[in-house]
């Protein structure tokens, strides 16, 4: 909608990741260190946790580039990770391509999968698996990587496991019971959100990454707000800077200031509020009963409580109604640019 009012070639805050739009943060640089660390050290299992919308997607689809330019590693992405132990290994012999039958045993998935690594080890090749979301993996299926990362050749180590997740991951990894995955772990890193001081860089980076002019220009308090109320996740501040923008779009504002931003965050707010759970059904209205001998006083307060509610009703229904058509025009103009 706003794109061609800002003459903008595409959405500059969309949520998937699109790795044109990855910003090399102080904390992501930290986290490409410590997957380098890991590959130099060409065993065990290197870890990278974070909150939900810090980019670790993001940060996979960095790796992944960086990676496929060396020869001497073949690398595997695995995304669906809430399956069993088994499952697990007709999955990496579903991502390595390595032909079996749905109904084989354990033993001749491992066969299979051994001899894999070993014909890559001949080819002086590494074998490396990226586990995202890797937070939902049993712990029967990391056991089983684990198993899996005792290969060797000429006495080096043939297999490697990435695990990139939620904070949740490193519970998982170091509960009882999990000793000898912790003694695999060669390096772990916490994915932090964007400070600060990155915060206009971040933003101007993505807008620039699509023809941005300074058309909207934005005055320096609003990006102090953003953080604050973003807190530096960058999905955070991309889903803030779409509205951000919508709204410029909507009332054809040439700057973004902090009036802006504050009236935008405060519909978020109310977007949050209007969809939070109830004891009750949000469209519910109490069964109001007023007697015959009920006093002027009871019958006015009890008809203020009732109009209370439906006005509550109302606005939480209003609220929906623009959710909609918001999602109704976006859906326009994706099918129009196709």
């Amino acid at each position: 909608m706003y794109k061609s009012f800002y003459n903008l070639s595409q959405n500059p805050f969309q949520l998937t990741a699109n790795l044109s739009f990855f910003f090399d943060s102080a904390s992501h640089k930290r986290a490409k260190a410590y997957l380098r660390y890991g590959l130099l050290q060409g065993e065990g299992f290197v870890v990278v946790t974070g909150v939900p919308g810090t980019g670790k997607t993001m940060l996979v689809k960095n790796l992944f580039q960086s990676i496929q330019k060396e020869e001497d590693i073949v690398i595997g992405l695995m995304v669906t990770s809430q399956v069993g132990a088994e499952d697990t290994l007709r999955m990496l012999a579903g991502i390595f391509k390595i032909a079996y039958e749905y109904d084989d045993n354990k033993a001749a998935l491992l066969s299979g999968l051994e001899a894999f690594f070993k014909k890559s080890a001949r080819l002086g090749k590494r074998v490396l698996l990226v586990v995202d979301e890797a937070q939902n993996l049993p712990k029967e299926s990391i056991e089983e990587l684990r198993m899996l990362s005792n290969y060797e050749w000429a006495g080096k180590v043939i297999f490697q496991v990435f695990l990139v997740g939620q904070e949740e991951l490193s519970q998982v990894l170091y509960a009882s019971g999990m000793e000898q995955v912790k003694q695999r772990i060669v390096a772990s890193y916490h994915l932090k959100a964007i400070e600060k001081q990155e915060i206009k860089e971040y933003i101007t980076f993505r807008l620039e990454k699509v023809g941005w002019k300074n058309n909207p220009q934005f005055t320096d308090d609003v990006f102090d707000e953003i953080y604050n109320f973003t807190a530096g996740i960058p999905r955070r501040i991309n889903t803030l800077c779409d509205r951000l923008l919508l709204y410029g779009f909507l009332e054809e504002l040439s700057v973004i200031n902090l009036d802006s931003t504050q009236y935008v965050i405060k519909e978020i707010e109310s977007d949050y509020a209007s969809i939070e759970p109830t004891t009750e059904s949000s469209n519910t209205i109490s069964n109001i009963t007023i007697t015959a001998n009920a006093s002027e006083s009871e019958r006015i307060m009890a008809l203020e409580k009732k109009v209370t509610e439906l006005t509550t009703v109302i606005n939480k229904e209003r609220a929906l109604l623009r959710k909609a058509i918001l999602i109704q025009l976006d859906m326009d103009e994706v099918y129009s640019e196709q």
